[in-house]
């Protein structure tokens, strides 16, 4: 599979403290975060909030300007695109969002809504056209063209959110960024919205960018996992192996804590942090919640390494023998 989308060395720092204050400490939101996306698989990231996850995917999108690193599209850089050639860009690269109310114009009907990027990207097509579209990927997204006439306050959450999907297919893109896409809707809703993304992946062949933070839902839609902390990847690999046999305390700990209905695959206990002082500043950045830090933990450098964790004391190793 090729390469659809690439990302090196992306970070970024927020000021904190709020926009009137003379001095702050600096929050690193994302640090030195790459990965890369092919067409056809879903890589999901996923962490607690605040782990950066939301901004990587913003800057993926270039929705949020990255303060250093690189975006490639296939072989081509567009870190620095603007204007028309950045319009260009997001017919390829189109967003979901977590709450598909907040990002539909409650004034305007449905269709409208929808075929608001065929205005921007395809201008030459007339009102008849438009409708026609729109009907059509509706169709393909599980809602009737009886509705198209109807305001968002009229369709329930999971409408919304096929609504939400079908807007971004309109264009046709070759790669979707799903933020959240459904972690404000019920879990059988959750079921038929995760059904229905994996049969637009295989028709389609489009690459999804999938954040979460919801284990159960990355490991039943995603490929790869890239799981983030405090602005860092700690550990990346195929959904399997990660799940299966994990490395980096942190996922550990995000897998141990996720519901499991059933009690036979119960670990039997919750995981316990070491301390309550939250991020590092220095070294690990999960070391003074982590039950086997240790004193070098303090000068680790926080890469991932050839295996794909980024852990001195990795799980399943000798160190923990």
């Amino acid at each position: 599979m090729s390469c659809v989308l690439r990302v090196s060395g992306l970070s970024k720092t927020f000021a904190s403290g709020g926009m009137f204050r003379a001095t702050g400490d600096a929050k690193k939101a994302v640090v030195d975060l790459s990965f890369d996306l092919k067409a056809g698989e879903t890589l999901a990231i996923v962490g607690e909030s605040g782990s950066g996850k939301s901004t990587a995917a913003r800057m993926a999108m270039q929705l949020l300007p990255a303060d250093s690193g690189q975006i490639f599209w296939g072989e081509n850089e567009v870190t620095h695109l603007s204007g028309r050639a950045i319009r260009g860009l997001r017919r390829h690269i189109q967003m979901v969002f977590q709450d598909p109310f907040a990002s539909l114009n409650p004034r305007m009907r449905i269709w409208e809504s929808v075929a608001e990027g065929l205005r921007v990207h395809q201008p030459e097509l007339n009102r008849s056209q438009r409708r026609e579209r729109v009907a059509d990927v509706l169709s393909q997204c599980g809602l009737d063209e009886s509705g198209m006439d109807r305001y968002p306050h009229q369709f329930s959450g999971g409408q919304r959110q096929r609504i939400g999907i079908a807007r971004a297919l309109i264009v046709e893109p070759k790669v979707l960024v799903l933020d959240e896409p459904v972690s404000a809707l019920d879990v059988s809703v959750q079921a038929q919205i995760l059904n229905l993304l994996n049969d637009i992946q295989k028709d389609r062949g489009l690459a999804y960018l999938f954040i979460s933070h919801d284990l159960s839902v990355v490991r039943h839609i995603a490929d790869r996992v890239a799981v983030m902390f405090a602005g860092h990847v700690v550990e990346e690999g195929g959904v399997a192996d990660v799940f299966e046999a994990c490395r980096h305390p942190y996922t550990e700990a995000l897998l141990k804590a996720r519901p499991i209905a059933h009690p036979d695959e119960r670990s039997g206990g919750e995981v316990v942090a070491a301390s309550d002082e939250g991020v590092a500043l220095n070294g690990c950045p999960f070391r003074h919640r982590c039950l086997y830090a240790q004193e070098a933990c303090s000068t680790f450098n926080c890469r991932l390494n050839s295996d794909g964790f980024a852990c001195l004391y990795p799980l399943n190793s000798s160190h923990h023998e």
